[in-house]
This record gives C-alpha cells, sequence and structure tokens, in this order.
C-alpha cells in the first residue's frame, strides 16, 4: 500500500498571487478551479489579513447583498468571497467598491468555471486578475509543508531554458532524490493530485473519498452548471468517456451511447472541461498539405478521478497511463504559465503524436509509453516529423518507465516520466 501523510503541501501560486496582490490590477483577483484543488486553503494561507466569507451560506449571503459600496469599504475592506458563483449578483457589488475606492482589495473564489467566469468577464473586464487552480502537480506533490521550496521538473526547467538535455542523468535511479520523486510519481498514478488525498489515510479511505468526489460532482457541480432534471444521459457520457480517454473523440457513438442528439452530447463534453475534469485536446492540422486527422482526443484531469468513474483499481491501461502523463505536462503548463499550446497529431497513414506542445517559434513532440523497455520501434513516428510540421521541431522526448536514458538520433530523448516531470 502506497503511503503518502503530509501536512498541507506547498503550491507554486502561493508567490504568485502575493506578487500580483501588490499590483494595482491586483485588486481584484479571482481563483477558480475544480472543487476540492484547495482554494480556500491558498486564500487563506496568501491572505491572512483578508475577512473570510462563506457565500454558501444563505443566511449571510442575503446579508451581503444587502451592503452598499461604503459599508463594504468600512466593514469588509479585504475579503475573500468564497463560492462566489453562487450569488453572480455580488460581483457588481464588489465592482461597485473597486470603483469607488482605492483601497478595498477582494479574493473571489469559485469552483464553476462557467457560470463564475460569464459573470467576472462581464461586470469585472479590466479589473480583475484571473487564476487557475489544478490538482497537485508533482513537483508540489514532492514538498513536504507549506514552507518547503518548490523545485520545478526538468520539463519545467528545459522549456525555461535552465536545463539542457545534457543534464539528464544516464538512469533515474542515479537521482538523489530517486526515492521521494519515484514515491510522489507512484503516488500520483494511483490516486492523482488532489490534496485531501496526501493527508493520513488509509487506501480503502482514499477510494471512499474519490467516489464521494464523483457523487459530489454529479450533485452539485453539474446540477449548478447545467440545471439538468434527468443526470442519466449525462452519467453515461462520463463514463464513456472514462472507458475512452486518450482516444479520439467519436461524437457519434457517444450520442449512440448516451441516447441523445451530438451537440447535446458536445454541450455535455464542454462542460466536462469547463468543470476541470478533462483536457479537451485538438489536433493539429495546419500544414494543409498534409492529410492530418482533425479529431480531438479527451483525457481525463486526474487519474484518481477517472479510476473512481471506472470503479477500478490495479495496473493502469495504456490509455489511461497516456492521459495521466499528459494530464501532469498540461497542469504544469498552466501552473508555471509556459507558453505552449498542446495538440496531437495523427496522420490518414498512421503516423501518431501523442502530444504535440506548440510555442512561439518551436515545437516540441512527445510519445508516452507505459512500458520499461523503449526500443527502436517506440520511435518511429518520429521519423520525418519535420517535414509535417510549420516550425522548427526542438526536441522529440518519450516518457516511459524505462529507468535508463535513451538517444536515438540527435533529436530524440527517452527519460522516465519521473525524471521529466518530478
Amino acid at each position: 500500500m502506497l503511503l503518502y501523510y503530509a501536512s498541507m503541501k506547498r503550491r507554486v501560486i502561493f508567490d504568485f498571487l502575493k506578487e500580483k496582490s501588490n499590483r494595482p490590477m491586483g485588486r481584484i483577483l479571482v481563483l477558480t478551479g475544480a472543487r476540492q484543488t484547495g482554494k480556500t486553503t491558498v486564500a487563506k494561507h496568501c491572505f491572512a489579513d483578508h475577512t473570510y466569507l462563506s457565500i454558501e451560506d444563505p443566511v449571510q449571503r442575503a446579508v451581503y447583498l444587502k451592503l452598499n459600496a461604503a459599508q463594504w469599504k468600512n466593514i469588509y475592506p479585504k475579503a475573500v468571497l468564497d463560492e462566489i458563483q453562487k450569488e453572480p449578483a455580488l460581483i457588481e457589488s464588489i465592482k461597485s467598491v473597486y470603483d469607488q475606492f482605492p483601497e478595498p482589495r477582494y479574493i473571489l473564489l469559485g469552483s464553476s468555471q462557467f457560470l463564475l467566469m460569464e459573470k467576472v468577464k462581464e461586470s469585472l473586464a479590466g479589473r480583475c486578475l484571473i487564476n487557475e487552480l489544478y490538482p497537485l502537480i508533482l513537483p508540489e506533490l514532492m514538498t513536504k509543508d507549506m514552507n518547503d521550496a518548490i523545485e520545478p521538473s526538468f520539463f519545467v526547467r528545459y522549456t525555461k531554458n535552465e536545463a539542457e538535455r545534457e543534464t539528464i542523468l544516464p538512469f533515474l535511479s542515479m537521482d538523489a532524490q530517486f526515492a521521494d520523486k519515484r514515491n510522489a510519481y507512484d503516488f500520483y498514478l494511483q490516486y492523482g493530485g488532489y490534496p485531501a488525498l496526501t493527508n493520513e489515510m488509509t487506501e480503502e479511505e482514499r477510494w471512499e473519498w474519490l467516489a464521494q468526489y464523483v457523487k459530489t460532482f454529479l450533485e452539485r457541480d453539474i446540477r449548478d452548471l447545467a440545471s439538468f432534471r434527468d443526470l442519466d444521459s449525462f452519467i453515461k457520457l462520463q463514463r464513456y468517456l472514462a472507458n475512452t480517454t486518450a482516444n479520439q473523440a467519436n461524437f457519434a457513438s457517444m450520442a449512440k451511447e448516451t441516447g441523445v442528439s451530438i451537440p447535446t452530447v458536445q454541450r455535455y463534453v464542454r462542460y466536462m472541461e469547463l468543470s476541470y475534469q478533462t483536457v479537451y485536446l485538438p489536433a493539429w492540422f495546419s500544414n494543409p498539405l498534409k492529410r492530418l486527422v482533425k479529431s480531438p482526443k479527451i483525457h481525463f484531469l486526474d487519474t484518481g478521478v477517472l479510476r473512481a468513474i471506472l470503479q477500478k483499481r490495479g495496473i493502469l491501461s495504456g490509455n489511461e497511463y497516456e492521459s495521466a502523463i499528459i494530464a501532469e505536462i498540461y497542469k504544469q503548463i498552466k501552473t508555471f504559465r509556459l507558453p505552449f499550446t498542446c495538440y496531437h497529431l495523427r496522420t490518414h497513414d498512421g503516423k501518431e503524436i501523442d502530444l504535440l506542445l506548440e510555442a512561439p517559434d518551436y515545437m516540441i513532440a512527445i510519445e508516452i509509453k507505459m512500458t520499461e523497455h523503449v526500443n527502436q520501434t517506440d520511435v518511429r513516428h518520429f521519423r520525418d516529423l519535420q517535414s509535417i510540421l510549420n516550425k522548427p521541431l526542438k526536441q522529440c522526448f518519450v516518457l516511459s518507465n524505462d529507468d535508463q536514458t535513451h538517444y536515438f538520433d540527435n533529436n530524440i530523448i527517452v527519460i522516465h516520466a519521473a525524471a521529466f516531470l518530478c
């Protein structure tokens, strides 16, 4: 059984929020993300001098709605408003305070991106900074407490030109932090990255927590988001996506499986993305001269949630592993604000790249293999890839469970996924 007992982990966003809050545009900070990603804990830690207000309490909510701008300034000059999407009218109150007085500062938290962001963009455009909080990334998972320093992964350092390919060790097991990296990596593949799961729990308690999370997501977040009367078709779609994670999206098959129209399926898929449950990975097809598949792929954002939906324990399938690694890369890109757009690539003759990262002036190609022994066959899709792309291909990586680092040609590196992402 994996053991990963810890207190609150340090988050990359701590320093970012504190720095932004001192800027003119930082008078209103919006923090959104899936339920249970730690938004409230982050806000309380970073802004201990702010009054915490829970908008979920209907009695208090009614009181807050009666306050005018001057009263907000005098009673709550600095406040954290949690679950603000429960009462979008309060966003108008905060806007009024902002426009009339220069001193007040507010942190707005919400777990429904759609409901929150619609009102924020309508009312607070140009007045706030929007931030997203995801489940723990591996460098955060490795920290011991809030005061522990976060060491960015090789992936982050490489893309920031702070690490060279020559610094990769020949074997992951040579790393001085090998035990910590493997522990975090194995934990992530088993349970995902939700912070609550790093507290002292038995294995059974973690699975119970994940099952309850899925239930709460359906009963609260999705009902709030879509005002569904009947969740049956949505639940069918959720399970379909879990069973087909990392596959190309086939909306006709989804519609047949769920018994609803293709437009409804597309709306459901969008809800899954907006509620931070999935990553919608479009196909790259910017080269009109090449015959490229245009269907997107859909990956679950958290492997623990995926396994809870499937009611599955034990070893991941190849597709589940691919989704886990792509989700981690996606979260690190978002967390460290790296200048990448994410795609997959597939040609009609079968060449496929699991993840294509496009920067303004170059690309990085990534293949994901669960194997412990990578060979020449596993890198074949990188051959002649540059001829398809319209930007320089900076580097190709194969991420796997192979402890040994391999170099195939000058531009292809095989590296253990933990060495790349921890």
